[in-house]
């Protein structure tokens, strides 16, 4: 009897298909969703993308400003014009192209302005009169994506405490080594924690904010895209948080001796995209929606320890071959955030290794998005860590971060905590590093992020599908671009036994001050004193540092400028040659650029004849401004440029055989 009952309703449902479906219009509905409806039965809703040819008057109605933050705004301007600032991925989608949908009996999920689609549950019947409307597009199963398997080392309390490292201010317990070997330590003793950063963490909710560390945690927003409610721990409705709980510590938690993340200073928002009571437990309707949301605040940075490859049965799939950055729609929108300015990084999966084709999970295919790979305590590839490369040839992952045994934020209880493994929580360990760069160098694009993560990871001369460019290295990364201070000159030279700095910023009283770093090797920076941002007293932008122990031989120093904000940045970092008394040296000219005046100073040995000119840029001599005979010792004199245009010019010391070249360049 139940066979006969079965083989009634497929020939029912083949009989429906038969009759029904040749009144769709065929050319709007794509092979994945025809797939679909060959599976259903007829009257059972699917969750698909209604995407629209345009957008209609929503152009010329909608003030696209009042969208988002100031914030988003700034953050855009870092990569794009003002005039390219906003496109039509940011106008919302058609009100009266919605109100079609609706008055067919369709159920909205969410609305995507940036791929200018609708998320719905519809069936067979309502999709026949959907694909005949001219504001239609086209319309697409919406991926309803497998979760990756968890790797779970240890899910039990772990109490024992390290003692404090003396290397480094903080005390990072047994947190240490998960940050000592990305090199993140030393970067928070420089002041950097997140600072000024926005973070927001999508994942599948956030069970235990109650545990203390999270006690310090500044979340500024939080919304759960599942149930579609502002809660994202765990209640009544769809979901468990104890994952996001995890990988949210390892970014951003803080308690002193137990467990410190790399952007503890950071602000967060929270983002439930994850629903964990079902087989199917993400859809990219719930990311894509989230990370418009998050623009929309001014986020700077995303971490989803999440990927995704397989749909669940009986659903066509996404393949190994899928993986070309340019076929799963949650890897277009990825890309897309990216193009406004946020770094996006994810995880690259943990589908382990295979020798002949890549394990991504999308979005990590993204050309724009920073996958990140899993190691071990000791540096080598965790198994079951993704490998690369992309279809189209990229390699893949970008960087490594600890993924084995990473100390992570109890589920269970607020003062306890655990170890867990999985790329889940190797890359809010990245993505902490990617707002430490730009806590430290807030004007970088999100390509320039991730060109600082990976060309100073450390395999970055023959980056790989294993191993991408190699472990980070946050101090080097943050060092990676020169970002100067709201400077005008900045120069270092020997005067008598000690070194000289001198520097001027554009305005005055700008800023709080400065503290001067030397290093030995242009990584290891002291700090040797700090100086008052009002200036000298004629000068009130005009600065000045003499740093009376610098050893014999090369020196490296570097300006920290403190605003009054808050907000910190550095200069470029200058060699100081520190001289013996017995050397025949040239300074750089100061100030330099100048108009109308500049000192050139030079140290002789011992009495003689020497020669000082100015050339242009073309080796023609245009002044000479010291022709004689000097004692030995300190010099310096007075230069003005009369009647010489704007530009780039060499000044030479001589004497004899011996002489001296420097660069100056002068303003008008």
């Amino acid at each position: 009897m139940v066979n006969m009952i079965r083989k009634i309703s497929a020939f029912l449902v083949l009989l429906f298909t038969l009759t029904v479906y040749p009144q769709v219009a065929d050319h709007k509905v794509t092979p994945m969703l025809k797939y679909e409806l060959s599976q259903k039965p007829v009257t059972e809703k699917m969750l698909v993308w209604i995407e629209f040819t345009d957008k209609g008057n929503a152009l010329s109605k909608y003030n696209v400003y009042e969208s988002v933050s100031e914030r988003a705004v700034k953050r855009r301007g870092k990569v794009l014009s003002k005039e390219s600032r906003f496109d039509f991925t940011d106008y919302p989608v058609n009100e009266e192209y919605i109100r079609q949908i609706e008055s067919l009996g369709t159920e909205i999920r969410h609305k995507s302005k940036w791929l200018n689609s609708v998320s719905a549950f519809i069936d067979v019947r309502t999709l026949v009169n959907i694909s005949k409307l001219g504001c239609v597009k086209q319309v697409d199963v919406v991926a309803r994506l497998k979760k990756p398997a968890e790797v779970i080392e240890s899910d039990k309390p772990i109490d024992v405490v390290l003692p404090k490292s003396s290397l480094y201010s903080l005390n990072y317990g047994n947190s240490l080594a998960q940050n000592e070997q990305i090199n993140v330590p030393a970067v928070h003793d420089l002041g950097f924690t997140g600072q000024n950063v926005v973070v927001c963490v999508l994942d599948a909710g956030f069970n235990r904010l109650s545990h203390e560390s999270f006690a310090t945690m500044n979340i500024i927003a939080k919304w759960d895209f599942v149930n579609n409610d502002p809660g994202v721990g765990d209640s009544t409705d769809m979901g468990s948080g104890t994952h996001g709980t995890q990988t949210l510590s390892t970014i951003g938690g803080y308690k002193s001796g137990s467990l410190i993340g790399p952007a503890f200073g950071a602000d967060y928002i929270l983002a439930k995209t994850e629903n964990t009571d079902s087989e199917t437990p993400i859809e990219e309707d719930n990311w894509i929606r989230a990370m418009e949301w998050a623009d929309s605040i001014g986020v700077d940075v995303t971490s989803t320890s999440l990927g995704y490859l397989d749909f669940d049965p009986p659903y066509t799939s996404y393949t190994w071959q899928s993986m070309d950055g340019n076929t799963c729609r949650i890897t277009i929108a990825a890309d897309l955030a990216v193009k406004k300015g946020i770094v996006v990084v994810n995880s690259a999966g943990n589908e382990g290794f295979h020798s002949t084709q890549n394990t991504l999970g999308a979005p990590a295919d993204g050309d724009s998005v920073i996958a990140v790979g899993a190691v071990t305590s000791t540096g080598t590839r965790s198994s079951f860590s993704s490998v690369g490369n992309t279809v189209d040839g990229r390699v893949k992952p970008d960087v490594m971060a600890r993924g084995s045994s990473v100390r992570v934020a109890s589920t269970s209880s607020n003062t306890q905590y655990s170890s867990s493994s999985g790329t889940s929580f190797s890359c809010p360990l990245a993505a902490g590093v990617a707002a430490l760069v730009l806590s430290a160098r807030p004007n970088l694009t999100p390509m320039q992020v991730r060109e600082a993560m990976r060309n100073t990871a450390s395999n970055a001369a023959a980056p790989n599908r294993e191993f991408g460019w190699g472990i980070l290295n946050a101090l080097a990364a943050v060092n990676y671009f020169a970002v100067p201070v709201e400077g005008w000159t900045f120069i270092a030279g020997q005067e008598g036994g000690d070194i000289t700095l001198k520097w001027q910023t554009v305005s005055e009283n700008n800023n709080k001050g400065f503290e001067i770093q030397r290093s030995p090797d242009k990584s290891n920076w002291k700090s040797l004193a700090f100086v008052d941002g009002n200036g000298t007293t004629l000068l009130p932008h005009s600065y000045q540092y003499t740093d009376k122990s610098a050893p014999v031989g090369r020196n490296y120093y570097r300006l920290k400028q403190i605003d009054f904000s808050g907000g910190i940045s550095y200069s470029e970092v200058l060699e100081a040659r520190k001289i013996l008394p017995g050397e025949f040296t040239l300074y750089q000219n100061y100030p330099n650029p100048f108009n109308p005046q500049t000192t050139i100073s030079f140290h002789l040995p011992s009495r003689q004849f020497i020669l000082i000119k100015i050339s242009d840029i073309l080796g023609n001599t245009v002044a000479n401004i010291a022709e004689g005979m000097y004692e030995a010792g300190e010099h310096s004199l007075s230069f003005s440029p009369d009647g010489l245009p704007s530009g780039v010019y060499f000044y030479t010391l001589s004497s004899g055989e011996r002489s001296r070249s420097r660069k100056m360049l002068i303003t008008r």
